[in-house]
């Protein structure tokens, strides 16, 4: 298939890639182009804002849940007509291993066989850039790397260096522009998981525009529509997703759980579900009807007070759950299943308290087998998941054997024949039959509870 497509990498976390891709979604948006939007890696909060900028969900691309099939297959069903962005992860060639570029976004762009703009943050340097940019072109033996968006530049700088690059590497890497330093307002505020999300920011709107518009007149969108125009096209064969009935899914959404996967809800949509969203934080009620329930992560810790408050829901929530519906729970999700949360009272199905600890508790991609029968299937059933969390519960289960890629393990999570709750985050189109088995059992629910 026809798909125009372009990935922007940095030479590291930081460089302005995250701002770089919010710009040409912008502008590009601006000249009536159609516009979608992916992510590398397992990020949830950068797909947030790629939502708000060209207002359409943002599809993950990650080579550690997927094979390359999955991967192209994903990105083919989620691009755009007329231009794809990617945003990139990490450094370009930061993988998972520090001998070698295992499920870094230079897999993606080789695996998907996608152009890359490569963004260098060009603050206190001149020369110099030439040395990193040849450095990342011969790093291996192609690399992708079609085009080069400076960041943080003047443009008497940019003047220089463009002619530098173009006396150097004429045309096998092109200079597609600069974004200049912008002003605090522009900033995006962060916190210990990185950027806050795009609801809490009142002015976000406001903040992308404005950026945008100092950045006009320095960015070539016509090369770097050419260049996504040159991408080959990209085959890939669907997964087989059997079709397996109507059901209502109920889920929690608001910012304090907000962490999901699109995919994972194109995939339940796709067996026969239809997702219904509730807010714990609203004190909404899990809507009548629901068949089955899913509790993402996000930051419930900041709003313990406001959903220790909110009774209607907890008591709601404890009622499907004992009711035996089938229940997923991530990370936050699993924190309110719990107890209490920072000592706030939380819906108290599960007999464990979580508190904030400082330091990364478990960090990165972990491979699960679960150790005995329950929601997703039998013993010995992968999943594909990620951690990413700075507190810590009483006990976080011991359902599922997880391993890192560099052979370190530990027990975790906690699953029955309806519950699966615990600080990984799953990727479930990975494993399709495991998905399958969940809405298996929210059929069973729906009909005994006719």
């Amino acid at each position: 298939m026809r798909l125009p497509r372009i990935l922007i990498a940095g030479t590291s976390s930081g460089s302005g890639k995250t701002t770089a891709t919010y710009v040409l979604l912008e502008l590009l948006k601006r000249r009536g182009t159609r516009v979608k939007a992916c992510k590398c890696g397992p990020d949830y909060i950068d797909p947030m804002f790629h939502k708000k900028v060209s207002g359409i969900s943002c599809t993950n691309l990650d080579p550690f849940f997927c094979d390359k099939n999955l991967l192209r297959y994903l990105l083919g069903k989620n691009g755009g007509e007329q231009i794809t962005v990617i945003e990139g992860v990490m450094g370009y060639y930061d993988g998972t291993s520090h001998k070698g570029t295992d499920n870094s976004t230079f897999t993606v762009a080789e695996q998907t066989d996608t152009p890359v703009i490569l963004t260098v943050d060009a603050k206190g340097s001149a020369s110099s850039l030439l040395a990193v940019i040849e450095g990342f072109l011969h790093f291996v033996p192609e690399s992708h790397i079609r085009g080069v968006l400076f960041n943080r530049m003047t443009p008497g700088s940019y003047k220089t260096v463009k002619a530098m690059m173009q006396d150097r590497f004429g045309e096998s890497v092109v200079p597609v522009g600069f974004i200049p330093s912008l002003p605090e307002e522009c900033h995006i505020p962060s916190r210990h998981l990185g950027l806050v999300t795009a609801a809490e920011i009142n002015d976000l709107t406001e903040r992308l525009e404005k950026t945008a518009d100092l950045c006009i007149s320095s960015v070539d969108l016509d090369a770097v529509l050419a260049m996504a125009c040159k991408a080959p096209d990209l085959e890939s064969n669907a997964p087989e997703v059997p079709h397996l009935g109507g059901i209502n899914l109920a889920v929690a959404m608001d910012e304090a759980f907000c962490f999901y996967y699109d995919s994972t809800f194109k995939l339940f949509e796709e067996m026969g579900a239809e997702l219904r969203f509730f807010s714990p934080l609203a004190d909404d009620v899990i809507p009548e009807e629901s068949d089955g329930l899913i509790v993402g992560g996000g930051y419930p810790e900041l709003y313990a007070e406001k959903l220790e408050a909110n009774i209607h829901t907890k008591e709601s929530v404890c009622r499907a759950i004992s009711s035996g519906m089938p229940t997923i729970a991530e990370c936050g999700g699993f924190q309110y299943l719990g107890e209490t949360l920072d000592g706030h009272r939380m819906c108290g199905v599960l007999k464990h308290s979580s508190t904030r600890t400082e330091h990364l508790v478990r960090f990165g991609y972990i491979a699960m087998t679960s150790r005995r029968d329950g929601l997703f299937g039998s013993a010995g059933t992968k999943l594909k998941a990620h951690e990413f969390h700075y507190w810590d519960s009483t006990d976080s289960g011991d359902a599922f054997t997880a391993k890192k890629p560099d052979g370190r393990e530990w027990k975790c999570a906690v699953m029955t024949d309806t519950l699966y709750a615990g600080y990984p985050h799953l990727f479930l189109p990975s494993n399709i039959p495991a998905a399958a088995a969940f809405y298996k059992k929210c059929i069973k629910y729906k009909e005994g509870r006719r």
